[in-house]
């Protein structure tokens, strides 16, 4: 006796059925061949329905897992994406000026520049001088004003401390010795000088310039402490400051070495506020630049920094503009090369911002050659080598004979 087992019903044939397949009971099913011992035996064409429970369908369970694992597997290949059963409000909604990105014709201001590694300042010394008292040192310059002297030998100008430690006043007047003296004692000493010449001379010095002071005008590259080296005056913490701050800071730190210092703070290299124009190389390789920022450049000077596009490049570009940590999503700005370049249409020439992402995508075809050339390249190789090595062992088994010598007649 043949059965077929469903979980609603048993249908039972009987053993007069010659092929097996003639339905008692029930609509017809898959046959299942195999005895069972747990159901009566049918007899004279009657059926008998088993004492015993009646379990599920084996081959119905494994047509269900077998349909939940075909669900997880497309789960897994497609991951789980969200269907949009409504219509988006904010896409039919225009966006304020204020949200609006930069462009060329509505460009924006961006925030004071603040300083940081491996930036290259330009510090100007507006006013050096040393601290009170000061001593006159060797080879330290002295302006000089006299009253009441020889009309033809006048004292008004810049001396210099020679080697000796004196000055020299001119032929008719001689030398004082200054060195070591402040300049209030430097006076007192000139004038004393010239008293032996002259009736009541008044003098006035004053230090104009100091051999013992490093100059410090110049260029400093803030360091990756972001501090800038004076060099005997010592390290100024300037990273995180703008100008205006560092400025205030540099004169603060001075101040212990010279009396109401003035210095004067330019940026000469915007090296840490850069962009990045990255161009895909068609499977050759990634080439990505670096370019320091200034706050005015759009997408077209970006391209004109590299040469505009490369062989291999297709007119796909578009931003990848970061957000700034925890604040707001990433912005993906496409640019419409041809509108920007033929048609002159500024809409998608954005400012370019610090930490942009210029990205050049690669030309499709281009890539399948590359990539089409990168297999088929050992082949060739190998075939070259074969045929190379063929035409040799030729040439070397038809080596001296008759028909490669010269024909007599």
């Amino acid at each position: 006796m043949r059965i077929h087992c469903i979980p609603s019903k048993l249908t039972v044939f009987t053993e007069a059925d010659e092929r097996g397949v003639h339905r008692v009971q029930g609509r017809e099913m898959q046959k299942i061949g195999r005895s069972t011992d747990s159901i009566a035996q049918a007899r004279n064409g009657s059926t008998m329905v088993t004492s015993h429970p009646v379990k599920a369908c084996p081959v119905r369970n494994r047509l269900s897992l077998l349909g939940l694992l075909t669900v997880i597997a497309s789960l897994g290949l497609t991951g789980c994406q969200p269907f949009d059963h409504f219509e988006d409000p904010m896409s039919a909604v225009a966006l304020s000026p204020e949200m609006e990105p930069p462009r060329e014709l509505s460009m924006t201001m961006l925030p004071s520049y603040r300083i940081e590694p491996p930036d290259v300042l330009n510090i100007e010394m507006l006013k050096l001088v040393p601290l009170p008292p000061y001593r006159a040192e060797v080879y330290d310059v002295l302006q000089i004003q006299v009253t009441g002297t020889f009309f033809d030998q006048p004292i008004n100008g810049f001396f210099m401390v020679g080697g000796d430690g004196t000055v020299s006043l001119g032929a008719a007047y001689g030398s004082a010795r200054v060195v070591g003296m402040t300049i209030d004692e430097a006076r007192a000493a000139i004038r004393e000088k010239l008293t032996e010449v002259l009736r009541a001379p008044e003098v006035s010095v004053q230090l104009a310039r100091s051999a013992g002071t490093q100059e410090i005008t110049g260029q400093y590259l803030v360091g990756p402490d972001g501090k800038v080296n004076l060099r005997r005056y010592g390290t100024v913490h300037v990273a995180g400051k703008t100008i205006a701050d560092a400025q205030a800071a540099l004169q603060n730190h001075l101040s212990k070495y010279f009396d109401s210092p003035e210095v004067a703070i330019d940026v000469a290299a915007y090296n840490s506020k850069v962009y990045y124009i990255m161009t895909e190389g068609a499977g050759l390789g990634d080439d990505i630049v670096s370019v320091p920022i200034t706050g005015n450049e759009t997408v077209l000077d970006a391209i004109s920094r590299i040469g505009g596009l490369s062989q291999v490049s297709s007119e796909k570009i578009w931003i990848a503009r970061p957000a700034p940590a925890g604040n707001g999503c990433d912005q993906i700005l496409e640019i419409d090369y041809d509108a920007i370049t033929r048609g002159g249409v500024t809409d998608t020439n954005y400012q370019i911002l610090p930490d942009d992402r210029i990205i050049i995508a690669q030309d499709d075809t281009v890539a399948l050659t590359n990539f089409v050339a990168s297999i088929t390249a050992p082949f060739e190789r190998v075939a070259g080598v074969a045929s190379l090595g063929a035409s040799t062992i030729r040439n070397l088994q038809t080596l001296g004979r008759s028909f490669n010598r010269p024909t007599r007649r």
